[in-house]
């Protein structure tokens, strides 16, 4: 069971040191086959967390648990506010006969899960898009056929329709998918700055390195948890030896993070 649980009358849900998402003991499994088993983890609002495991670890599949897609066959998952949920890119049909700005202004029209056919957007909304498209860079093409855009460049596009929605947690499956390494950088600095002003971000990723220096919590599955926790903490050769059947080396940069070394394994 998914849960939406609204504030508290003093509103104090929505501070900082207060729980953004509880997923307690969740089971989830398509067609007989468990995704994810006995599953519990705590999130707070405003951290910024990192989904890592190998392939076919239920990463995904924890990632629409919280979104309230798929329904957990046992446990319960409660969210504290908004969400809004980017899959990955090969879930979304890039051949979208539309314009920049009309993907974006997509999710705002969808709000609430009730579609409005009307296409008409009010000035606040109207500046929602603007805004969410002026995070990633993109406001610039806001008339250009998403179909003509780069994949890097759709990538952005899509994270601004998350944005446009102005959610209190945000859920991205793979975000860097297709991404140049310049465009990387400027999605995750603004991603800890959208963490730093109290939003929820929490991400799957190929590869934890590029973002060690910003998450504040690292979740490491292979079908169950195997740790949660501050980076240093998680990334072990114990723990990174049960998500991946090998010890993953493990560097300490000059700042002190810990960067595992993947090499051809998929993280």
């Amino acid at each position: 069971m998914v849960k939406a649980v609204k504030m508290d009358e003093n509103g104090e849900n929505y501070g900082k040191g207060r729980k953004a998402v509880e997923v307690r003991d969740i089971t989830c499994a398509y067609n007989g086959h468990v995704a994810l088993k006995d599953v519990s983890m705590d999130v707070m609002r405003g951290e910024f967390v990192a989904v890592m495991g190998p392939n076919g670890s239920g990463k995904t599949t924890l990632l629409r648990a919280i979104a309230g897609i798929v329904k957990p066959v046992k446990g319960e998952v409660r969210v504290y506010g908004s969400i809004s949920y980017m899959p990955q890119k090969d879930y979304v049909n890039v051949n979208i006969p539309m314009k920049v700005w009309d993907v974006v202004a997509m999710s705002i029209l969808a709000k609430g899960k009730k579609f409005r056919w009307s296409v008409k957007l009010s000035e606040e909304e109207k500046k929602a898009v603007e805004e969410a498209l002026r995070a990633v860079a993109m406001f610039e093409l806001r008339n250009a056929p998403f179909t003509d855009l780069s994949g890097g460049q759709q990538q952005r596009v899509l994270l601004a329709r998350s944005l446009a929605t102005k959610p209190d947690i945000l859920l991205l499956d793979e975000p860097f998918n297709g991404v140049d390494l310049p465009t990387q950088e400027k999605i995750i600095n603004l991603l800890s700055e959208l963490s730093n002003g109290g939003i929820t971000v929490i991400t799957v990723v190929h590869n934890v390195s590029p973002l060690i220096h910003h998450v504040s919590k690292i979740a490491l599955l292979n079908k169950t948890l195997i740790a949660c926790g501050k980076p240093e903490e998680v990334l072990t050769a114990e723990n990174t030896l049960r998500a991946y059947g090998v010890s993953i080396p493990v560097t300490v940069c000059e700042e002190g993070y810990p960067h595992p070394l993947f090499g051809d394994i998929h993280g």
